[in-house]
């Protein structure tokens, strides 16, 4: 197979993980961010927050790593059997709880409650490892994912204006994911679970959603003047865009 052959199979593969990367990820019918449904709307909220919420106020009024570890995988459990029960996908029925189980199984192996953010450290450095990656290679991940709901599929990638943009934006969530370490990392150290629990949930689906919304505006593309647009290519061309009138 040549290259010319292998290009358009790699096109549609990142196609497809782009779409998979939008996730819930939309835009309202005037061309906003959606901003609650791209965050799982108050349902993904609740299920995101409650358990770990449950499982600080608990160990604070009891001390007790047990009592609190079931109270928020029991939470946790519940949430996902009414999604089984509703029929929704299993995978999406039993993220979360899987999340809390092993959260809690952590601290009660470490006789901890700090334990139980010990795995939210290695998902925000892989995950903040994995934007910065995306960055480096010019295939920002915030590009993938807003330039699929915006309509823009893959073409932003040429254009360097565009590509920019997508580059700060994910940035900003490289940003989000070093904070969380920066900042939690020396309450873990010392031993303040209060102070840890609650900085754990004001920069979890809070800060997140934040800077969604900030990013979202900070790519904004602008608005054509004619029919045609031209992006700015990489070996300094310029070529006919799609034309299409930006929805935001």
């Amino acid at each position: 197979m040549t290259h010319a052959d292998q290009q358009p199979d790699d096109k549609d593969q990142l196609k497809k993980v782009a779409e998979r990367l939008a996730g819930n990820t939309s835009v309202t019918s005037s061309g906003g961010l959606d901003l609650m449904a791209s965050v799982g709307g108050l349902r993904g909220i609740a299920e995101a927050i409650v358990p770990a919420l449950v499982f600080l106020v608990t160990f604070v009024v009891t001390t007790d790593i047990w009592t609190s570890a079931i109270w928020a995988v029991g939470l946790a459990a519940l949430a996902s059997v009414l999604r089984l029960i509703q029929r929704q996908p299993l995978t999406q029925a039993l993220a979360g709880v899987i999340g809390v189980a092993v959260s809690a199984a952590v601290a009660l192996l470490q006789g901890d409650a700090r334990g139980y953010y010990v795995i939210g450290f290695y998902v925000s450095a892989a995950y903040g490892l994995a934007f910065a990656v995306s960055m480096a290679f010019k295939w920002p991940i915030m590009g993938l994912i807003y330039g699929w709901i915006r309509g823009e599929g893959l073409t932003w990638q040429k254009d360097l204006v565009r590509r920019k943009k997508y580059q700060i934006a994910t940035f900003l969530m490289v940003l989000v994911f070093a904070s969380r370490l920066i900042v939690q990392l020396p309450m873990y150290w010392a031993d303040d679970v209060v102070a840890l629990g609650t900085a754990r949930l004001v920069m979890g689906v809070p800060l997140y959603a934040l800077v969604l919304w900030f990013g979202w505006l900070v790519s904004r593309p602008t608005a054509d003047s004619g029919p045609y647009s031209y992006t700015h290519r990489d070996d300094g061309e310029s070529e006919p865009g799609p034309g299409v009138e930006p929805r935001v």
